[in-house]
């Protein structure tokens, strides 16, 4: 692992260097080529290692505040060039990032504090997301990235297309849209080797059939969404468009702070209640955020902005999602689902407050003021609930590929 990775997370002007020398150095093996260009005209680049029939497709960047992904990504590809006998049958390809705008955005490559993180927060809203973005959206209004990263998918037909996600506090997990037996357990060993807590409660996977401890398979059809309010469907995203070739997706999240309290598969004592309390604190939370929207609005010019247009779609998020906490069963009572209900919770108005703060300080001091003010009190807050600790980039990074690596062996015994 090169001492980039072991301090900060790699830029994309970084990571499209590092491929074009990786290309450069091996031309009969490594192909780097644009495959698309975002809504600002930014270019897409897929790095493909080898030539064998049979994919494996990495995908990084799609959510532009979670940075470990790049990382990860130009550790495997420099691993696929370097060793043989992962080229084995499978060729590799690396969209290096599929959000190029967000990620442009997005500007605390190496954030010493969760206030820090915050301090130069970008997460787009949910349509203008690439993956999700055909969850929510017509065919014919999909954006360019999203296109992009179909055709690719299209074009390679990976067996494995595996997405490259983070969290900014918790531990690490993974959503498959598939099982693949064998996956739970060198992902827990590779865990617990880095001092890396496996999130066994995820609420993004809430109610999902469990393969082992924290691998969470997506559930059928029919099944009763955890969330009823939140109209976004994974089932409805790019991570299902490699089953049309009879593939599959993993999605590998990794924490960049850790917190023990999000894999404690004890029962909760009171999770019901604590339900209804969460609740409460995400509505008064976000109505703070939306007073000061409503204030500073008249005086802000750029209502049409990625920031203002990011923090207004999660605010619109909250009145539905705390009437599914308050009024629906946990799908899970442990201790750890609590926990990462109440991360959840906490984000949400902390990412509007932090976007729309950046959004106003050029036309309102006194808003930007008293919202940095919110993000320095809640980022405290939620780092001293959840006894936060660092996790080296390395970590975050090494423990990634562990898990694609052990995705793409298990997942291709699975096929066959």
């Amino acid at each position: 692992m090169g001492p980039l990775l072991e301090l900060r997370y790699p830029t994309v002007a970084e990571l499209v260097s590092a491929a074009r020398a990786l290309a450069a150095g091996a031309p009969g093996l490594c192909v780097l080529r644009q495959v698309g260009a975002s809504r600002a005209g930014r270019p897409l680049h897929l790095l493909s290692v080898g030539h064998a029939r049979r994919a494996v497709l990495v995908v990084a960047g799609a959510h532009a505040n979670e940075p470990a992904g790049g990382g990860t990504l130009l550790a495997l590809a420099r691993r696929t060039v370097r060793e043989r006998e992962l080229r084995d049958g499978t060729s590799w390809h690396f969209l290096l990032c599929a959000d190029p705008d967000g990620a442009s955005l997005h500007v605390t490559p190496a954030p010493r504090s969760l206030y820090d993180y915050h301090l130069g927060f970008f997460r787009p809203a949910g349509p203008e997301q690439p993956e999700w973005a055909p969850s929510v959206l017509p065919p014919g209004r999909l954006p360019p990235e999203t296109r992009a990263l179909t055709g690719v998918i299209d074009e390679v037909r990976p067996y494995l297309q595996v997405s490259l996600h983070g969290t900014d506090l918790g531990g690490s997990w993974v959503q498959l849209t598939r099982d693949v037996p064998g996956l739970a357990e060198p992902f827990a060993k590779s865990a617990a080797q880095l001092h890396i807590p496996v999130e066994t409660g995820a609420s993004d996977a809430a109610g999902w059939p469990v393969s082992g401890p924290g691998v969470h398979v997506m559930p059928a059809p029919e099944a009763v969404p955890a969330y009823p309010s939140l109209t976004d469907d994974a089932r409805h995203s790019t991570w299902y468009h490699a089953h049309r070739y009879g593939g599959m997706t993993a999605v590998i999240e990794v924490p960049m702070w850790a917190s023990d309290l999000v894999d404690d598969p004890a029962p909760h004592p009171a999770p019901d209640a604590v339900m209804r309390r969460l609740a409460d604190r995400l509505l008064r939370d976000s109505g703070e955020v939306r007073r000061v929207l409503e204030e500073a609005r008249p005086r802000h010019g750029d209502a049409g902005g990625p920031l203002l247009r990011a923090a207004t779609w999660g605010l619109e998020l909250v009145p539905g999602l705390a009437a599914d906490l308050a009024r629906t069963p946990p799908a899970d009572g442990t201790r750890a689902y609590v926990g990462s209900v109440d991360a959840f919770a906490r984000r949400v108005p902390l990412r509007a407050a932090a976007m729309l703060r950046r959004a106003l300080r050029e036309s309102d001091a006194g808003a930007a003021a008293r919202l940095e003010g919110l993000v320095a009190r809640w980022s405290a807050a939620f780092a001293d609930r959840f006894r936060a600790r660092w996790v080296p980039v390395n970590h975050q990074v090494e423990h990634q590929s562990r898990a694609v690596l052990a995705a793409a062996h298990h997942a291709r015994e699975r096929a066959g």
